[in-house]
């Protein structure tokens, strides 16, 4: 078994209050870090040296939408897994999106938390991807939302 910690979830949305809520739930529920961005360019940067094992990010976003984002993120030719959500209620056939580098699913807000973390859990691209962790009051149970 690999005991390395996992890799983080590079998480972006323009929506401070959104993000900071997401971050905090999916950071008390998921074993690893999750490193929150509210702007794609900081993301960009902050890439290279974070090495995520996955990233979610907003469709619409004031200067880059995410199918954008996701372009420039694997411009140097890497292949992070991405999850994409989005609050418009537009269609994003997953045929339409099947040329974007890396994308994995498409989630239509609201997003629980426990529906993100599933699906970061089941996309993450080697055998240490992180767990839901156990509730703090001991009782193994996660809650659901």
């Amino acid at each position: 078994m690999n005991v390395n910690p996992p890799r983080p979830v590079l998480f972006l949305d323009d929506e401070r209050a959104y993000i900071e809520m997401m971050t905090e739930l999916l950071s008390e529920h998921l074993s690893c870090p999750i490193v929150p961005f509210t702007r794609p360019e900081d993301a960009l940067a902050a890439l290279p040296s974070l090495n995520p094992g996955m990233i979610v990010t907003d469709f619409s976003m004031q200067g880059m939408n995410g199918i954008d984002f996701l372009y420039r993120a694997q411009a140097n030719g890497s292949t992070i897994g991405a999850i994409m959500i989005t609050g418009h209620q537009i269609e994003l056939a997953w045929q339409d999106l099947s040329h974007v580098p890396g994308l994995r699913a498409t989630l239509y807000k609201p997003v629980g938390w426990r529906q993100l973390a599933e699906l970061i859990i089941q996309h993450w691209p080697d055998e240490n991807r992180p767990v839901l962790k156990a509730d703090p009051a001991g009782t193994g149970a996660v809650p659901s939302q």
